[in-house]
């Protein structure tokens, strides 16, 4: 078994290496002859965002309150709990009062700066013109934080509770029971080359074979993904739908800087086409987060969403925001859901359920989602504990969990918008769209017995249109220090991979490979879309370089995936027209290195 102890991963690690061969050398990897290790927990919760560390703590509380002691296990595929999170962020603190009263009492609690204002603008080229925001985006009693931290915060909580959190561990694939239903999750291999070779530091990835599994990887996680597919989640739902959202935080000049203030945007520099808007949050210590939504349903294959965040900070309010002696001290970026209420699948599984963002509760009008899903984890949460004290055998019937969120103050928070997001999908346009937010928001407030439905099922993908029928957009080339250059941004996000690893990011389809399908990707994506995902990918992942003796490309052309950039944004698995690019997880600890 396990030791748990503060120092948990290192000897979770020293375990995994006593399971290694020194004298595998170079054969192929058959995960069918692999032996694995496999730890019996109570629950495995995939994640350690704030959905999956609430539930956690939750747990834990609930032992005590219960008398049981229940093992839990949260697993984390960045290098430290907090790398991989980014958000703008403000703050609803209302599930944090809920789950831990006395948070404020804590000396080192990381909700230091207060919102002391929120206003709303609206951006010409030239024009930034103030305009009345939505009651629901007023930031009264709420706090900017950096993600980042605010979850490092809770992993520490969770740990002096009792909670093994496993960082450097990925959540890399499911494990069934024999009826079917999820037992647990496997980690994946560490020590493979690229081309699945095992190396001599090979370790097989461990099962962690749980009562109770939840998935908490936050939008579009890899398992989410298998979980909604196989059990067919979505069959009363909507397909859920995705903004792309580009981060950068400023140390600006004390001229600029306006602690608490919070300020969105809408307008320039997105065309009328396009669903999107700007943020700006004057954070503590002089720092200020200012970034860019888009929606991923845009139209446009020549637009790319780095490169207009660079242009908005063109703009005179944000010149001016970052003149004289401001510095830019982090990038990044992050899919978000959008879909509301409409696209919330099925919560539970057998064996489990989904949690957070694997679900998707982000508040659009509000564009805050923390709250939601730590209120979803504890809910969670308690509907495990539930199903642990019945000491039953059967897989894990979560469905209280979902009737128990139905019921809770989360559900009324998406009920009360969930038109406003897909109004811009309507025969309104986005124009109607503005107009029926507007109204709603400020007087209906949800209280319409109509709800706006993606009956179409279009997915952010199938929103995407042939490059035929658009110019090519010209951007203005960077302008250091205002605007620079994607890899030049990209160093600020501390991303790394090991080079000799299977690559990530695969061309796949309903599970095929191979040569064919590369060519066909290449032949659509560069001849229908002119290469959208060079465009589109904010880490400079892809690439459609020239190539005539490519025997997996097309017309002279060949796809270069640069996996070692990759942010683990979701983006391409996302918008892709063809649908043919697979996100999985990398070796445990890889990727960005997130910190504000």
């Amino acid at each position: 078994m396990l030791t748990r102890t503060v120092l948990r991963p290192r000897i979770l690690n020293f375990n995994r290496l006593l399971h290694s061969s020194s004298r595998i050398n170079r054969q192929l990897f058959d995960p069918s002859t692999v032996e694995r290790v496999s730890e019996d927990v109570d629950v495995c919760i995939v994640g350690a965002g704030p959905a999956g560390l609430s539930t956690a703590i939750r747990l834990k509380q609930l032992e005590q309150k219960l008398g049981k002691e229940f093992r839990v296990v949260v697993l984390e595929k960045g290098a430290e709990v907090g790398s991989h999170i980014l958000s703008g962020a403000v703050i609803e603190p209302r599930a944090l009062d809920e789950l831990l009263p006395d948070w404020a009492l804590r000396d080192d609690h990381p909700l230091t700066q207060a919102a002391t204002s929120s206003h709303m603008r609206f951006l010409t080229k030239s024009l930034s013109i103030p305009i009345p925001h939505p009651p629901q985006m007023s930031n009264q009693g709420n706090y900017i934080v950096s993600l980042s931290r605010f979850t490092a915060w809770l992993g520490n909580i969770a740990e002096e509770m009792g909670v093994e959190v496993y960082p450097g561990f990925a959540g890399a694939g499911v494990v069934y029971a024999d009826d079917g239903s999820v037992g647990g999750v496997r980690t994946n291999e560490v020590g493979l080359d690229r081309l699945g070779c095992m190396k001599e530091s090979f370790e097989p990835g461990m099962e962690f074979r749980a009562k109770v599994t939840l998935i908490a990887e936050g939008a579009h996680g890899s398992i989410a993904k298998e979980l909604i597919q196989n059990f067919d989640l979505r069959r009363n739902s909507d397909p859920q739908t995705y903004g792309i959202g580009i981060k950068e935080v400023w140390r600006v000049d004390p001229t600029q800087y306006r602690p608490g203030e919070v300020v969105h945007t809408m307008g320039w520099p997105l065309d009328f086409r396009t669903y999107g808007g700007g943020w700006v949050y004057h954070m503590a210590d002089g720092l200020v987060s200012l970034g860019l939504v888009i929606g991923l349903d845009y139209a446009n294959p020549y637009l790319s969403p780095y490169k207009e965040f660079q242009r908005m900070k063109h703009h005179p309010y944000f010149a001016q925001l970052l003149s004289g002696n401001s510095t830019r001290i982090a990038y990044g970026g992050r899919s978000l859901n959008e879909g509301g209420l409409q696209s919330v699948p099925q919560l539970y599984f057998p064996g489990g359920a989904l949690v957070g963002c694997s679900a998707g509760f982000v508040n659009i009008a509000k564009i805050k989602g923390t709250h939601n899903a730590m209120k979803s984890g504890m809910l969670a949460a308690e509907a495990a504990a539930t199903v642990l004290s019945q000491d039953s055998s059967s897989p894990a019937d979560m469905s209280r969990y979902e009737t128990a969120l139905k019921n809770s103050w989360v559900w009324s928070d998406l009920n009360e918008v969930r038109n406003l997001r897909e109004s811009f999908h309507t025969p309104l346009g986005i124009w109607g769209g503005i107009m029926y937010s507007g109204i709603d928001s400020l007087l209906l407030k949800g209280r319409t017995p109509w709800t706006f439905r993606n009956r179409a099922r279009l997915t952010d993908a199938q929103h995407t249109q042939p490059a035929y029928r658009f110019r090519p957009i010209d951007y203005p080339p960077p302008q250091p220090p205002l605007s620079t250059d994607l890899l030049t941004s990209l160093t600020l996000t501390g991303t790394n991979h090991a080079e000799d690893q299977p690559v990530h990011l695969r061309v796949r389809k309903d599970g095929v490979e191979g040569t064919a399908l590369r060519n066909l990707h290449v032949q659509r994506n560069v001849s229908e879309y002119a290469g959208l995902l060079q465009r589109a990918c904010p880490a400079g992942v892809y690439e459609y370089v020239e190539d005539e003796m490519a025997a997996d490309g097309w017309n002279g052309h060949k796809l270069v995936i640069n996996s070692q950039n990759c942010i683990h944004c979701k983006l391409c698995d996302i918008k892709v027209p063809t649908q043919d690019i697979t996100w999985t997880v990398p070796e445990g600890g890889g990727g960005p290195k997130y910190t504000v």
